[in-house]
């Protein structure tokens, strides 16, 4: 009659020990075998990407340093420019079928001009200066925020230097005049700081 085998199994004491004073015992860690140190996988470092665009390189990187990729070529520049002037006609359709009366009459009153284009920034930067905002809410100041604004109204003013109509060139003077003295009244009264108080001292 054969004999019945035991099976074979491990008891593993899992009890926290302490020592005299009551504090908690650290675990000695179980020796590791021979080979699992060689077993376990390195994971390899991640390798920057190459798909990283020129635009996104300009602001996360050193402009310096990015690679500028070749540039569309005219026939490519050409069919994605008649593919998005026939996208935009479809949709100006599209929103004057749905204002019926209220649409304006003009044919290019949906594009963007360079009236428009000014217009766009100077509200933004009053907006960033505290001085307007959205029906039912409160006027707030980002200070950094309208000196950006302000500095590409002044950028686009040197860009287009010689380009600009005498009634764009006077619309882009005033609009710049208006948005830095309002910048400069606010930017001196947080800098000139709350008057003193309690008088002079006698």
């Amino acid at each position: 009659m054969a004999k019945h085998k035991e099976p074979e199994f491990t008891v593993t004491d899992k009890r926290r020990r302490y020592d005299e004073d009551g504090s908690a015992q650290e675990e000695s860690p179980a020796p590791a075998s021979p080979g699992a140190a060689s077993e376990q996988e390195t994971p390899a470092p991640e390798q920057p990407s190459s798909e990283t665009g020129y635009v996104e390189q300009q602001f996360t990187g050193n402009p310096e340093s990015a690679t500028a990729p070749p540039p569309p070529t005219q026939a490519e520049q050409d069919a994605q420019h008649a593919d998005y002037r026939a996208s935009n006609q479809k949709l100006d359709n599209l929103l004057r079928e749905r204002a019926g009366s209220k649409a304006p009459p003009e044919a290019k009153s949906f594009e963007m001009t360079f009236e428009r284009l000014v217009a766009s920034l100077y509200m933004t930067a009053m907006m960033q200066l505290g001085m307007m905002a959205p029906e039912g809410e409160q006027p707030r100041a980002d200070i950094l925020g309208a000196r950006q604004t302000i500095d590409t109204l002044s950028l686009l003013g040197e860009k287009t230097k010689g380009n600009l109509t005498e009634a764009e060139q006077n619309m882009l003077h005033n609009v710049l005049f208006e948005a830095r003295m309002a910048y400069l009244q606010l930017t001196n009264a947080i800098t000139q700081g709350p008057p003193p108080t309690g008088g002079l001292a006698k």
